[in-house]
């Protein structure tokens, strides 16, 4: 087969048809990448076009409350900074990590109305300059382009609200919480439509919505059916009256809530968090010709350049079959991952990925 463009290749996975390759991309720290420039990569160059990995872009805005932002403190080793979404957290300067949340400005019913108010949603909430400069390149490259949504469980907790406090007011006040994800949605969905509608479409929506940790998932599949579920299919539904696909990312063993987001028509899944419990050969085998699966290859073991070749060759074979699969780590790769090791997973992934 000739090769294809990334849009080809990616095209033919949602189909679940074989392509030339498996589409292959990646997230590296941004500590990962300042050790591959120490290493040989060369300063100012793009690691997907280094590595000949295939090109994503994404289109989305900003849905915040626009809270001022500030910094509150700054050393040599962290910064602490007060967001728009109004919350504090310190983020470490050298090393690459989730933040350490510290303090929130949204807390209760009456905080939440503060902030919605403020969330009115416009043109200026959209970088045009940045479409207009890179929109036509990307689609003459033939890149894939995604719609990028920003509602739901884990923007919520960890952005916004905070994890025990959310997981509170599911509980006790479950209307307030879908009141605050579909707000959140309905952002998003004003922001797309805008863009959309100026001509600059996309091939799919993607967000992000870490569901579960490494025991399962952060609350029962009955709250999720009465609280989360709703909002998902709307934006899934929205995606599929275009025409597009949807791609969720959720972390964490979100085995239980599979079957129910096949029920809503999702058509990809990332990142089959391995360490978690998300066992990729299995869900393969169990969902594959319904779901694009996104990722599963076991970040822990990059490092080890033995051992990962090993899984790749174990998995790539099952995974690629009939289509249907996209090669990432099931979470970023670290910086214990030598550009000498990436290189390699790179070939030996384009060698066992090939459909020829």
């Amino acid at each position: 087969m000739t090769e294809l463009t990334t849009r080809e290749r990616f095209q033919r996975m949602y189909e679940h048809r074989e392509a030339d390759r498996v589409p292959m991309v990646g997230g590296p720290w941004g500590t990962t990448l300042a050790r591959w420039r120490r290493e040989g990569m060369p300063e100012g160059a793009d690691f997907t076009d280094y590595f000949g990995l295939d090109r994503v872009a994404g289109i989305a805005g900003d849905t915040s409350p626009r809270f001022p932002t500030r910094v509150v403190e700054e050393t040599d080793e962290y910064v602490i900074r007060f967001d728009k979404w109004g919350t504090t957290s310190m983020n470490w300067k050298h090393t690459s990590s989730t933040p350490e949340w510290i303090d929130r400005t949204i807390v209760d019913r009456a905080s939440w109305e503060m902030a919605k108010e403020r969330m009115a949603m416009g043109r200026d909430r959209v970088n045009w300059d940045h479409l207009k400069a890179n929109y036509a390149t990307w689609r003459e490259k033939d890149w894939w382009i995604q719609g990028g949504l920003w509602f739901g469980f884990d923007v919520t907790h960890s952005r916004i609200v905070g994890t025990e406090h959310l997981l509170m007011m599911m509980a006790d006040d479950p209307e307030l919480v879908i009141d605050i994800f579909n707000t959140e949605l309905d952002c998003s969905l004003q922001i797309l439509d805008m863009v959309w509608a100026d001509g600059y479409t996309f091939d799919a929506i993607r967000w992000p919505d870490d569901m579960g940790y490494r025991n399962g998932p952060f609350f029962s599949v009955d709250m999720y059916r009465e609280i989360l579920k709703p909002v998902q299919k709307r934006a899934i539904e929205w995606a599929h009256e275009k025409g597009i696909v949807a791609n969720l990312h959720s972390c964490g063993d979100i085995n239980p809530l599979v079957p129910e987001l096949l029920d809503i028509g999702l058509d990809a899944l990332n990142p089959l968090e391995v360490k978690a419990g998300m066992d990729p050969a299995y869900l393969k085998q169990t969902y594959g010709d319904q779901l694009v699966l996104h990722g599963g290859i076991n970040a822990m073991l990059w490092d080890d350049i033995d051992a990962i070749e090993a899984e790749i060759r174990r998995l790539l074979p099952i995974l690629k079959e009939n289509g249907g699969y996209i090669f990432q780590e099931d979470h970023s790769i670290p910086d214990s991952v030598s550009l000498e090791n990436y290189r390699r997973i790179v070939v030996i992934t384009r060698e066992l990925g090939s459909y020829s």
